[in-house]
């Protein structure tokens, strides 16, 4: 790769996500290739030229090359964007060892901490590669949404400022802005924790609520967001900025939203179970960052009501309508301590 240029791109993951990227690569004129964890659907894509699993209903074009195996994937790639889910993150960096160069960038579009070991996806990245030219892309930006050319607007977080705008050349089109900052911790905690109010917010909807406790479901996640985001490094701003709030009022609205599904199920009276078992291979970050984030404001003594209240009714069984009683009833406090 010469210093000023990326021109192959490796995207590990054919879910909706990483299709969408891979589409928008080629649309940039780069060299996309694409692998997935089920040879079965990377052999349906290339015969059919859709990803019906993932992302129905949009044309894969024939010059992204599909990929059975990581490594023909990722060898000669300038770029590597990791796309696979967070806690599926791990296996997929042991996959890419082998054939990782340090040169080589990532960029990381996973939202979610890994609940085993409540690490963020860079501190995965450092773990089991070593020192790497890490990124991470986050930012209210539906797949669904993005591979129909719909505007869009993310940010590109990165220590390096050089490697942040060598993403931004090679992602940017008229449809998709990306904007720059060096908040690594920021960007990654304010797109995995979001996704836990994406639950809250449907949660509200199953339960056949309006529109004043979702607004203040999303002011009052933003605080707890910024408290948790804060204590572990990131910057105040940029939980207010696309990775953070942009991103929490896009998931506790969309129709797209995995994760208010899976609280609209839950609001309804569905049981956890029975949701995951109907979403198939689709992943709701959330459900698992839940857990993770309830530990880490646990670890450091953080007050969280609505992380804590999302964690009791997904693990403890908690009823939807006793978590919300629970939390409208707290003791009386000002807004801003």
């Amino acid at each position: 790769m010469t210093q000023h240029k990326i021109r192959k791109v490796a995207v590990l993951s054919d879910g909706a996500w990483g299709t969408a990227i891979a589409l928008l690569l080629n649309q940039r004129g780069l060299e996309v290739a694409m692998w997935g964890p089920f040879p079965e659907n990377i052999r349906e894509i290339r015969k059919t030229g859709e990803n019906k699993k993932f992302l129905p209903g949009t044309k894969i074009p024939s010059e992204i090359k599909l990929c059975e195996e990581i490594g023909e994937t990722a060898t000669d790639a300038d770029l590597i964007v990791l796309a696979s889910p967070s806690q599926y993150m791990r296996g997929t960096l042991g996959k890419l060892k082998p054939f990782f160069r340090k040169e080589q960038i990532l960029v990381n579009l996973a939202k979610g901490i890994e609940t085993s070991s409540l690490k963020r996806m860079s501190e995965l990245c450092s773990e089991i590669l070593g020192k790497t030219r890490y990124c991470v892309l986050s930012g209210p930006s539906h797949a669904e949404e993005v591979s129909k050319n719909i505007p869009t607007a993310v940010v590109v977080a990165s220590k390096n400022h050089d490697d942040a705008q060598l993403v931004q050349e090679a992602f940017m089109t008229p449809k998709f802005r990306i904007y720059s900052s060096e908040d690594v911790v920021g960007v990654e905690l304010g797109g995995s924790l979001k996704n836990v109010f994406a639950i809250a917010a449907g949660i509200l909807d199953g339960m056949g609520f309006g529109d004043n406790p979702k607004a203040a479901l999303i002011t009052r996640g933003s605080v707890e967001i910024s408290r948790i985001g804060v204590e572990l490094g990131g910057q105040t701003g940029t939980f207010y900025g696309l990775s953070g709030v942009g991103d929490l009022i896009v998931t506790c609205y969309s129709r797209h939203s995995r994760n208010r599904h899976v609280g609209e199920e839950l609001g309804r009276g569905k049981k956890l179970g029975e949701i995951l078992a109907g979403m198939g291979l689709a992943v709701a970050e959330g459900v698992a960052t839940a857990e993770s984030a309830f530990k880490l404001a646990e670890k450091h003594e953080i007050d969280a009501p609505i992380i804590d209240e999302v964690y009791q009714v997904l693990y403890k069984n908690k009823k939807p309508d006793l978590a919300v009683h629970d939390l409208m009833t707290r003791k009386p406090k000002k807004e801003v301590e």
